[in-house]
């Protein structure tokens, strides 16, 4: 977090520099069942960052040293595609990109049954398409969605956002600016039905109360992308109903 080179406020009067109040979500846009030879899939839009999920699985391991007796090997690849960002990201995986892997499967694994599909793989692919902060949060909504789209049995949809502060003030679903020259950032996941949370982290300085009010920030702005994540698959599903009508008819 932080850096020089940034505009000099990022907060006038009140409103951040993309009009939005310090609560306030960028609009958001969720679609189920985008890709036509996945088993599963989803698209997201978060104010200008987009990311396409799709889900394959559960199939057979491989390599098989990777197949575990008693549960699903869940496997997370996320990729920014090297148009992504202003400067052209290096193709292939780098670091980072192995980190925010990690991270998003143990914040989705909570949530699957894996127990169920033993000996399996579950492969979750990540591309983002265009990158304007809060990246990893906006790849779980939409791996969420598209493991739910593949049938993969789930003890809830996993939502994630990132809130922080900026010029000293707390906010939430941090942009592109308010993510590079901000003080902090607080990337969140949880299971919205219980309040179990699956991934908390924290780069740069706030107290501890402050802290606390991002995570209820956070918590409540999860229930509201979790009402869009199952209207995309009821939205889904609906389509499907129509389209096997027609069939019949």
């Amino acid at each position: 977090m932080g850096g020089i080179g940034g505009p000099e406020k990022l907060i006038v009067k009140g409103k951040r520099l993309d009009g939005r109040a310090l609560d306030e979500l960028r609009p958001i846009q969720i679609k189920a069942g985008v890709i036509k030879n996945a088993d599963g899939s989803a698209m997201i839009m978060q104010g200008e960052t987009k990311i396409v999920v799709a889900v394959y699985g559960p199939r057979e391991v491989f390599p098989k040293h990777f197949a575990r007796a008693d549960r699903a090997h869940l496997n997370c690849v996320y990729d920014m595609a090297a148009f992504s960002t202003p400067e052209r990201a290096r193709p292939g995986p780098s670091r980072r990109s192995v980190e925010i892997s990690k991270v998003i499967r143990d914040s989705l694994a909570p949530a699957i049954f894996l127990e169920k599909y033993p000996k399996t793989a579950i492969d979750v692919f990540i591309e983002v398409t265009n990158a304007n902060a809060g990246t990893r949060v906006a790849a779980i909504c939409a791996a969420s969605v598209a493991l739910a789209d593949a049938g993969i049995e789930m003890r809830d949809i996993v939502t994630a956002v990132a809130s922080g502060k900026v010029d000293g003030q707390l906010a939430l679903d941090l942009f592109e600016l308010e993510d590079n020259y901000g003080e902090a950032d607080m990337p969140l996941a949880i299971m919205p039905r219980t309040g179990e949370i699956t991934l908390l982290q924290m780069d740069g300085d706030i107290t501890k109360d402050e802290a606390a009010k991002l995570i209820e920030m956070s918590m409540n702005a999860c229930q509201k992308i979790y009402e869009l994540q199952k209207r995309a698959l009821r939205d889904r599903y609906a389509t499907e109903g129509a389209a096997a009508e027609e069939t019949v008819e």
